[in-house]
């Protein structure tokens, strides 16, 4: 028999309701003749306050409240793979203006993430017979033309044999049992799970290899490990989301789950509408066909967003327990806080600084640590991992705001984007003097492995050469350029090639988007020899003004752009023609 209560009050989306039983923290409700989605958040004795993850206009004092005495889930599953849901996991799109509304949902629309009616081709991997526990694969069902959906034990179910098990290649449906254990329980291809519970591991690994982005600034100065978490704060215009796109679209992860958290609806709509027509550089096929999307727009009720980020893990942990890397991005997490403050002063709560509610870093915290690299439950043994990438707002770009601040504490790396070079058309704007990464001694071995120590040597040149600049740039303030020696004045060259050439790159040109590693350190050891051979040349007697007319920049430019097969032979003849340049103007 449900459980039945009747609103007393309300305020905002929170409202408060009696309960004619006890009820659970977090437990879902349905509010009102509506049937509003809402969740339980705080426990008063028989008095419980809920928060309502839609629009309340209309709903008054009186009207019931059935609790369902299940925690907020979503199903998951094959059909997954390609959707676009909101921030409480129904499906945008596929329904009649009916059915769904004209334009935005129906209040109290309820739908499944996945289709019902669509059937699958089931391939058992186990026996009759055969021994399943928690996280065993059954079997797999097979999604587009080579992904393959682990049918997997439930959790909380008892080790048992398998007593029937469907032939290879039946089609079933989501909810159709594949398999039937001894003790009775059916095993379907669906599988439900509470978005605010962390699915268990058996191990967690530690880092050891990276997540490679193809962004020359952030692979090669501040990797990113696999399993890691990276926060890229920002203020208007930065670029934030065309980063986290760009991640999308090239990181070298199996699956990429993007939470569009509060953002504006006309970012959140180039996102649905470009990355189905992106080509998957790994596959040739589209890029939708590894996503899922969970899109929660500013102008969509405010509390869902709370939800969404928990929703967007649950499903990145789906993914990781069937062995595959997972990218996870939320942009931003800042409109994610805005939100957690919104409820937090709807409940009465004592503020923390800026308004934000105490617990604001033991939220975050609860999130990032279902990030990580796992082996996961179950047979076959299964590696996973799932890799963050959180955007985040500062008002004003104030890097020391308390989101971006517990952000900080609780990340690996931090990609700061910087507002004056967005403003010079630098990008990414990722401002390398106050960004780092925390995985660089852990990855060292895996760069040493499969590049050698000419990696470590050529990051170590750039770093060391932006600093320069950054310390030559100080006193050109002061005396002036003039009064620079030689060598100076070429060191400051040199850092504008490494800044325009090798930092800046270009998301929307094929050629430029995404270098590997072996391109990466290849054009910064032309950069290193080029800065090498024209300090010797210098100490020898060539003026700087002698080096600055060969327009070294552009030479480097149109080198970058060269084909992959022909750039190391056409380095060296470049640099070749470089020193006769530079011995034919000193005259010897």
């Amino acid at each position: 028999m449900s459980n039945l209560g009747k609103i007393k009050c309300l305020a905002g989306t929170v409202i408060r309701a009696d309960s004619a039983s006890p009820v659970s923290n977090f437990e879902v409700a349905r509010v009102g003749s509506e049937r509003l989605l809402g969740e339980v958040i705080r426990i008063d004795g028989k008095e419980v306050d809920i928060q309502v993850y839609e629009e309340i206009d209309g709903v008054h004092v009186g009207e019931p409240v059935e609790f369902t005495g299940e925690p907020l889930g979503v199903d998951l599953g094959p059909g997954l793979l390609g959707s676009v849901l909101d921030g409480i996991g129904r499906p945008l799109g596929g329904f009649s203006s009916e059915e769904a509304g004209a334009f935005f949902l129906k209040r109290g629309f309820f739908s499944r993430s996945l289709d019902p009616g669509t059937r699958w081709a089931f391939f058992p991997l186990k026996s009759p017979g055969d021994n399943l526990s928690p996280g065993d694969a059954l079997g797999f069902v097979k999604e587009g033309e080579d992904f393959k959906h682990l049918v997997m034990a439930p959790l909380g179910s008892e080790m048992s044999r398998v007593r029937e098990i469907a032939s290879p290649g039946t089609l079933v449906t989501v909810d159709d049992a594949v398999g039937v254990l001894e003790n009775s329980l059916a095993i379907t291809p669906c599988q439900r799970w509470h978005v605010r519970t962390p699915r268990p591991c058996v191990e967690r690994l530690p880092f050891s290899e990276p997540l490679i982005t193809g962004q020359r600034v952030l692979d090669t100065l501040f990797p990113v490990a696999l399993g890691g978490a990276a926060v890229i704060p920002g203020g208007f215009g930065t670029g934030k989301t065309v980063t986290q796109q760009s991640l999308a679209k090239w990181c070298n992860a199996g699956v990429v789950v993007y939470i569009g958290c509060g953002e504006r609806g006309n970012e959140m709509t180039e996102v649905l509408e470009e990355f189905p027509h992106l080509k998957d550089p790994h596959t040739g096929r589209t890029l939708m066909e590894r996503m899922v999307l969970i899109a929660n727009t500013s102008n969509m009720p405010v509390a869902a967003r709370e939800a969404s980020i928990y929703l967007g893990m649950s499903i990145a942990e789906y993914f990781r327990d069937m062995g595959l890397d997972v990218a996870l991005m939320a942009d931003s997490t800042s409109r994610w806080a805005e939100a957690l403050r919104e409820i937090s002063g709807r409940l009465g709560e004592m503020p923390g600084e800026e308004g934000y509610p105490a617990y604001l870093g033991s939220r975050l915290a609860q999130y990032y640590e279902r990030a990580g690299r796992v082996r996961v439950l179950g047979e076959p043994q299964r590696k996973g991992s799932i890799t963050i990438f959180n955007a985040v707002s500062p008002a004003g770009g104030d890097f020391s705001e308390p989101v971006t601040q517990a952000s900080l504490r609780l990340s690996g790396t931090f990609w700061a984007l910087d507002k004056r070079l967005a403003e010079g058309r630098h990008f990414p704007s990722v401002n390398w003097k106050q960004s780092y990464s925390l995985y660089e001694k852990a990855l060292e071995p895996f760069f040493l492995e499969n590049l050698g120590e000419q990696w470590k040597d050529c990051a170590s040149f750039l770093k060391s050469l932006l600093e320069r600049e950054t310390e030559l740039l100080s006193l050109v303030q002061i005396v002036g350029r003039d009064a620079l020696s030689e060598q100076d004045k070429w060191d400051l060259e040199m850092g504008e090639i490494v800044r325009v050439a090798f930092l800046q790159q270009n998301a929307y040109d094929p050629h430029d988007a995404f270098n590997t590693l072996e391109q990466q350190m290849r054009l910064s050891e032309i950069l290193k020899d080029l800065q090498c051979l024209v300090s010797e040349e210098i100490e020898r007697g060539v003026l700087h003004q002698q080096v600055q007319g060969l327009g070294l920049l552009r030479q480097v430019l149109a080198l970058r752009g060269a084909p992959a097969e022909d750039f190391e032979k056409r380095s060296h003849q470049w640099l070749e023609e470089v020193a006769r340049s530079l011995t034919t103007s000193e005259g010897r």
